[in-house]
């Protein structure tokens, strides 16, 4: 089940880190000032996403499915 759960771990970092990136693509592709605010200023990247919502969307939403990922690979890797 360890192996299970690492995997499963795994699966959910790699959809956080592609749709994260895709966002700060998206961000960039906006403007470089707003690539810039989103990496570096804080909370400037939820407001990115609230104001741009119909290109953020999809993003946000993979980001979202990966969380059960990794919870589930985070408890099954835990068992003993």
């Amino acid at each position: 089940m360890e192996i299970i759960g690492i995997i499963l771990f795994i699966i959910g970092v790699l959809i956080s880190f592609i749709y994260g990136i895709k966002l700060i693509i998206i961000a960039f592709q906006e403007s470089i000032l707003w690539g810039l605010l989103y990496l570096f200023l804080p909370f400037a990247n939820l407001y990115f996403i609230v104001t741009r919502w119909e290109k953020c969307r999809e993003s946000v939403f993979k980001i979202l499915m990966s969380i059960p990922f990794l919870l589930i690979g985070a408890m099954l890797s835990s068992m003993q």
